[in-house]
């Protein structure tokens, strides 16, 4: 029997060590946050508090600990089956694994006692040790690649809304003239622009297009810094993860950072920055985007007469006429950013034009896709209120019938997604929430006939096939993993 116990107890150890893992990958292996910002608590006592006490509790009394593990096994399956974001193999998590086991062996060897918590905490604490370790040997190694390019033109981008937008327009403006790389999909990390200088950065690449993006103050600094941008855009800021910076001056001032730069050349700010600009410092965006209490003066790069349908966005800058087969009005400001810098790095309007023609969508978001007599807007990779609210507007000039599907905002304070739910109700006519973080909000503001709860993921197939029809316009707006 005693042999069935520590078969039992290593599967239990393995299978709590997943949940413990998987959330602590989903937030960035920050324990703080996992406890404090976890979207779903409730999960960590049906998941973790109550198995583990329950396991200990059985295994104390009586040598039926067994059915313990295979009751959570069959729960802990039940958790797996409705994510949609479940754990990557990645080093790290391995390294977790193996020493998590190691103690977990020691523990019940040594001491005769089937510790599960301690191993899995003992095992996180010196795995960040060693990856604090390995990070400093990846930071050597990715320094000198870039010092050794000495051609290499760097352009930093950073903001709360647009940045990956920004980033590839830009890439795609610049490639007609130069051999440019951007870091991939939405890297924006100190660790992950790192990872991706050693690994994948062409050695004769001229232009270097680095998206920056934070959760705290510092950040910023530490990537532009690092990579010491030649130019510098800063895209729309406002109030995305606020619950980490607590104010509005906070975001900004830690966007701002990104001029920590020793050869900055010349840097494009929106005007939600509220900074003055300086010689090498431009500002751009639209008038009505000013605060009238603010003494600042009008942009320098005026972005006027916006035109924004389901085909494509128009608008004038500084009086050029630019055109894309890009969606939302509020793209103009990030195909204007791009425009400004492909300007300064020597493309003609005519070049510049050239390259919007053929400019694509940036999967999920506000990409159209036309399928089955259904005309779908894929905005699933936008979470901010400035972005949603021009879809929704784009949404409402479509003559049928329109669905939205969304979870609402993540990361904001409850009145943006009160604005959402009312704007929401307004537009469309089904108004399909998934998952329970702002439900109560939609139940308030949207009319009950057009209100559908999607508990989980996986029930979306179905429900499109009962709520849809041909004609339809269907609005996928923030794809929120599940474990939001």
């Amino acid at each position: 029997m005693l042999l069935v116990n520590y078969i039992f107890y290593a599967i239990f150890l393995l299978a709590m060590g997943y949940y413990a893992i998987t959330n602590l990958q989903w937030y960035s292996y920050k324990l703080n946050r996992v406890i404090f910002h976890h979207t779903k608590t409730w999960w960590h006592f049906v998941y973790f508090l109550v198995p583990y006490a329950l396991y200990m509790l059985v295994s104390y009394t009586s040598d039926y600990g067994f059915v313990v593990v295979l009751a959570y096994l069959a729960l802990l399956f039940q958790w797996y089956r409705g994510l949609d974001k479940p754990l990557v193999w990645t080093g790290r998590v391995k390294r977790f694994y193996s020493i998590m086991l190691l103690f977990g062996l020691f523990i019940s060897v040594a001491l005769g006692h089937f510790g599960v918590i301690i191993p899995i905490f003992l095992a996180y604490f010196l795995s960040v040790f060693i990856e604090k370790m390995l990070f400093n040997g990846f930071k050597v190694k990715a320094q000198k690649k870039i010092e050794e390019m000495k051609e290499l033109t760097v352009v930093g981008i950073t903001a709360s809304y647009g940045k990956t937008s920004i980033k590839n327009y830009i890439e795609h403006l610049l490639k007609a003239k130069y051999k440019t790389y951007a870091t991939p999909r939405s890297v924006n990390t100190y660790g992950g622009v790192m990872k991706d200088i050693n690994d994948d950065l062409p050695e004769d690449t001229e232009v270097y297009i680095v998206e920056m993006g934070a959760r705290g103050e510092g950040d910023i600094a530490e990537i532009s810094t690092f990579v010491n941008p030649h130019y510098v855009v800063v895209g729309k800021i406002g109030p995305a993860h606020i619950e980490y910076f607590r104010t509005m001056e906070n975001i900004r001032n830690t966007k701002m950072e990104i001029l920590k730069t020793s050869r900055l050349k010349e840097a494009w700010v929106h005007a939600s920055a509220m900074v003055k600009p300086e010689v090498n410092v431009h500002t751009f965006g639209e008038k009505e985007e000013l605060d009238l209490k603010n003494p600042l003066p009008a942009p320098e790069f005026l972005i006027e007469d916006v035109k924004a349908t389901l085909d494509d966005t128009s608008f004038t800058l500084n009086g050029v006429r630019y055109s894309a087969s890009i969606l939302g009005a509020f793209n103009a400001m990030n195909l204007a950013a791009a425009v400004l810098v492909a300007k300064e790095l020597g493309l003609t309007d005519e070049e510049i034009q050239n390259g919007l023609s053929t400019l694509k969508a940036v999967d999920h978001r506000l990409q159209r896709i036309d399928a089955g007599g259904k005309v779908i807007l894929d905005d699933s990779f936008n979470g901010n209120i400035d972005g949603t609210m021009a879809s929704f507007e784009l949404a409402s000039t479509y003559a049928g019938r329109k669905v939205v599907i969304t979870p609402g905002l993540v990361e904001v304070d409850d009145i943006l997604n009160v604005q959402v739910a009312k704007r929401a109700n307004e537009v469309f006519d089904v108004v399909v929430v998934t998952g329970d973080l702002n439900y109560a909000i939609f139940k308030e503001y949207v009319d009950p006939e057009k209100l559908v709860k999607l508990i989980s993921k996986s029930q979306m197939e179905e429900m499109l096939v009962e709520q849809t029809i041909p004609g339809d316009l269907i609005l996928f707006a923030n794809d929120a993993p599940s474990f939001v």
